[in-house]
């Protein structure tokens, strides 16, 4: 198992780091944006991370516990409850951990003005948790991994970055920058990995 996580993040660090210098491209173009703008676009970013991360960590546990044909369980053994736990834990809890945590210490770091902490399934409950649920039932009915994957280790990035924009409001030097490719890269990085590949496997490890 430990050689499969290092394995499973020496192979995301390429696409990781490219989703982190997309970020830091979107943070020079965009780098005057109002903070009340990066909030409303951090909640539309934030739970779309949260689906497909709810999607990819209960499909993982989903294909990993039945027998199946293409993408069709032929033997029940995926218990919903357990499939629930997973999905929502995983998502919910290690995508606040990469979009709200991560990057709050980041801002802590260099100091910024509005730094903030915002935790989207108590902020917005009403819909991140719908939307953690959607990706569960997705995952139940039509699993799906790798697609779904890519596309949260982007969008993670990117709702990381908008957490960042709304704690700015200055202009930022090279240093500056530097730390916050750097904790776009950590806040995407491991939570990601750990909440698709690394999670669900655990309790498939324990079923057998």
């Amino acid at each position: 198992m430990f050689k499969n996580i290092l394995k499973e993040l020496r192979n995301h660090a390429p696409f990781t780091a490219f989703g982190a210098i997309t970020g830091i491209v979107v943070m020079l173009v965009f780098k005057n944006i109002p903070s009340q703008t990066a909030y409303h676009i951090f909640y539309i970013l934030h739970p779309a991370h949260i689906f497909l991360s709810a999607l990819v960590t209960a499909a993982m546990y989903k294909l990993h516990t039945c027998e199946h044909i293409g993408t069709k369980c032929i033997t029940g053994k995926c218990n919903l409850w357990i499939l629930l736990l997973i999905g929502y834990t995983g998502s919910v809890g290690i995508a606040t951990l990469s979009d709200s945590i991560i990057p709050f210490v980041g801002e802590s770091l260099l100091n910024l003005p509005n730094k903030g902490i915002h935790i989207g399934f108590i902020e917005k409950w009403w819909l991140v948790n719908p939307l953690a649920l959607a990706g569960i039932a997705v995952a139940y009915f039509k699993p799906s991994t790798k697609f779904p994957h890519y596309g949260h280790v982007l969008i993670s990035t990117w709702a990381s970055l908008f957490h960042f924009f709304m704690a700015m409001n200055q202009t930022l030097n090279l240093f500056s920058y530097i730390i916050i490719f750097f904790f776009l890269f950590l806040a995407v990085w491991i939570p990601c990995c750990v909440s698709d590949i690394v999670f669900p496997l655990l309790f498939v490890r324990q079923k057998q």
